[in-house]
């Protein structure tokens, strides 16, 4: 490793660290916000802050004019209490960095650093943009509405973890050609029937039924109405209702999520929930609500700018090191691809996972943590696409 990747991987991990003790959810992102602002001002680097939420856009100037490039970086964290028993671990109850968001921080940090240091090299400009409420998926609309990504040529950004299988060894780095992960929907589906004691079921409309043969039936959905050339997932992950054993209540509430690489398989998912619930609902005497709540869009990479990616680094890394193609999408969504139907671009990711750390526990958990000791090939990824692009 290059002495000046050595340092930039002991600054890294510093600020990781201190970003994975202040976690915040959603969009108003206070502490986490200030924790960037110092650093960029510490780097001497100029930034504007949203009005509408805490993201944030940094630019560097090249010293001619040419194409301008954009690497991004979520912020938000998810409402977990952590587990890890880690020195460093979230000291806010309830909430915890959970998918590698603050490690996406520090290694853009880290590469807004590098790059500083070569700004005369460059013909062209760097935004670096921050952005919140990725696990909403609204960050980046947010970003997108504030001009970040207006007069952009091409737009870089990674996830760290072990996204695609924690079989991979920590340090892989992984390059898809095209879409590589899902669209990302919530439904909820409010189930409507009439109470009655549980001993008399014949005096109400029991709504637990309903609900019961509606999840059954949304499962049909995808193994009968979807080709199986044609990856997507319904699933009911949350089911509320009755507060007595013995008493049939008045609701049932469910909420799911929709997944699909194509657009419409999305939108055909979308449409056959909604008349399944009115139909099952009104099929045993009740009703239902249906809210789609929308998400994003698959994430569809730019072949040549993943290319452009994996060859960057390809002769800085072993081949081992390096999966240029990735043929089979994850079915997990990320909101980058808002970015990515506006300007082409590219999705990568590094892998931490090594079970001699306990670092292959999946995404959302409590235990979750990442191998910080390959965090600098993040960095230096970044620094590699966009040297090779602007110098």
């Amino acid at each position: 490793m290059e002495k000046k990747y050595k340092n930039i991987q002991n600054y890294i991990v510093r600020l990781r660290r201190d970003l994975h003790q202040i976690p915040e959810l959603e969009t108003e992102l206070p502490k986490t916000k200030a924790y960037i602002c110092r650093e960029l001002e510490r780097l001497g680097i100029p930034f504007t802050c949203s009005e509408k939420d805490s993201g944030i856009l940094a630019v560097i100037e090249g010293k001619e004019k040419g194409k301008t490039i954009a690497l991004r970086a979520d912020m938000d964290a998810l409402p977990l209490e952590e587990e890890t028993g880690a020195a460093y671990a979230s000291s806010h109850p309830g909430c915890m960095h959970a998918c590698g968001h603050d490690a996406h921080m520090a290694i853009l940090l880290g590469a807004a650093r590098l790059l500083k240091e070569q700004r005369k090299l460059l013909r062209g400009t760097v935004r670096f943009i921050f952005q919140t409420g990725e696990e909403i998926s609204r960050g980046s609309e947010i970003a997108i509405s504030n001009g970040y990504v207006e007069g952009v040529d091409a737009i870089f950004g990674l996830h760290i973890g072990s996204i695609l299988g924690k079989e991979i060894p920590s340090g892989t780095l992984i390059f898809p050609r095209a879409c590589c992960m899902a669209s990302f929907d919530k439904f909820v589906l409010r189930v409507k029937g009439k109470s009655c004691h549980g001993s008399t079921p014949e005096k109400g409309v029991d709504p637990v039924n309903i609900a019961a043969h509606l999840i059954l039936s949304l499962q049909a959905v995808q193994t009968r109405e979807i080709s199986g050339s044609s990856a997507s997932v319904i699933t009911v992950g949350r089911i509320q209702g009755g507060a007595q054993y013995n008493v049939i209540p008045d609701e049932v509430i469910l909420e799911g999520t929709i997944r699909a690489l194509d657009e419409p398989v999305r939108h055909y998912i979308a449409q056959r929930i909604r008349g399944l619930a009115a139909a099952t609902a009104a099929a045993f005497g009740g009703s239902c609500e249906c809210e789609i709540i929308w998400g994003a869009p698959p994430v569809v990479n730019d072949e040549e700018l993943a290319e452009l990616a994996a060859e960057s680094v390809s002769d800085l890394f072993e081949p081992k090191d390096i999966i240029d193609n990735f043929p089979i999408p994850n079915m997990g969504g990320e909101d980058f691809s808002n970015y990515l139907q506006i300007v082409p671009g590219a999705f990568f990711f590094l892998s931490t996972s090594s079970p001699e750390k306990g670092t292959d526990v999946p995404h959302h958990n409590p235990y979750f943590n990442i191998d910080e000791d390959v965090m600098w090939r993040g960095v230096v990824t970044f620094e590699r696409i966009v040297m090779r692009m602007l110098q």
